[in-house]
């Protein structure tokens, strides 16, 4: 998503407005990061796949929270299921949400540096 920008960074003029169908699917996805538990397994589903069970263990949420940020995941396209005999196995199908977050975070750092180096002057 390009969005224009005013300020230092003006000399961006050649972004494409985003069209009402794109801009919705951009919002979702923003929805469906914004929540804590589903960040959170999606962290973990970055060092490999996973079972419910070991979501469960390792996020150390309730299985029916689990199962339910599960299902959101997955209806986001965020992630894949594969069965395994009678285990479910979760999987990342979208790298890029990890660029995005660490994009967020830097941005999260970067402004409480300002704000720190600001109250410090």
């Amino acid at each position: 998503m390009r969005v224009q920008r005013t300020g230092r960074n003006s000399g961006h003029n050649n972004h494409r407005p985003l069209q009402p169908a794109q801009l919705s699917a951009v919002a979702d996805l923003f929805a469906i990061l914004s929540e804590p538990s589903r960040l959170r397994i999606l962290q973990i589903l970055q060092e490999g796949p996973a079972s419910v069970g070991e979501l469960v263990e390792r996020s150390q949420m309730k299985q029916a929270n689990v199962s339910k940020q599960l299902a959101m995941l997955l209806s986001a396209d965020l992630i894949a299921r594969q069965q395994d005999g009678n285990r479910a196995i979760y999987s990342i199908k979208m790298p890029l949400v990890f660029e995005l977050c660490d994009l967020v975070c830097r941005g999260v750092a970067q402004r409480a540096a300002e704000r720190a180096a600001a109250l410090g002057a």
